[in-house]
């Protein structure tokens, strides 16, 4: 069976997604994890470091400025999982307006990303890359807040990693994760109701509120 667009899309409703085994493998499987990787959203660590990297600047976040060069990014790396089709896969759902890229610049180029798929208020992480220090934190920070404040519930990152779990992600169970998905897909959220933060300094400022108000 080929996999669609449409294919594709219905995979991260009901909790897979596709990977390659590597960059010149034609083939396709579905990924199921027992354990799943998730962003609290309202659960996401700034550093001292990264919180002073944020408030100094010299870089600016965009929103579906370069899809593909974010992918292409993220498959620059020598052992990556994205092949020809899943390239062409979420290019595909990216003009559909399901798969959405956040990019992180500076002096002009492009530096650093993570790009994803929209499934009701849930956006299920793929990939992200950076070619600066800490391009690929800044990118997470403004799209975490992103989400936030526009109504997502469930930031998917499928596996948990060192560098994830040290801005917050945790690991849950999968009947965990599905109950999630669920709730998430009961409710609507749109990544292009509201424009980017104008500043680091602002994602600092809000998550720094955030925090307070959980204790």
């Amino acid at each position: 069976m080929s996999v669609t667009p449409d294919l594709l899309l219905h995979a991260y409703r009901t909790g897979i997604f596709p990977m390659a085994e590597r960059r010149d493998d034609p083939e396709i499987f579905w990924v199921d994890p027992r354990r799943r990787g998730v962003l609290p959203l309202d659960g996401f660590h700034i550093s001292r470091s990264l919180a002073r990297r944020l408030r100094r600047g010299g870089y600016s976040a965009t929103l579906n400025a370069d899809f593909l060069g974010v992918i292409d990014g993220c498959a620059e790396r020598q052992e990556t999982w994205i092949n020809a089709e899943i390239r062409a896969l979420y290019h595909a759902l990216h003009v559909q307006g399901h798969a959405h890229s956040l990019e992180v610049w500076m002096d002009g180029a492009l530096v650093g990303g993570v790009y994803g798929v929209t499934v009701g208020a849930a956006y299920c992480g793929e990939s992200m890359f950076s070619r600066r220090t800490d391009a690929s934190k800044i990118a997470l920070a403004w799209l975490v807040d992103h989400l936030r404040r526009t109504g997502f519930t469930l930031f998917d990152t499928q596996f948990l990693t060192p560098h994830l779990a040290s801005l917050g992600a945790v690991e849950i169970t999968r009947q965990d994760y599905r109950r999630q998905l669920a709730e998430a897909l009961a409710r609507e959220a749109d990544i292009l109701a509201q424009p980017l933060a104008t500043s680091g300094a602002e994602i600092v400022a809000r998550n720094a509120a955030s925090s307070r108000g959980k204790g």
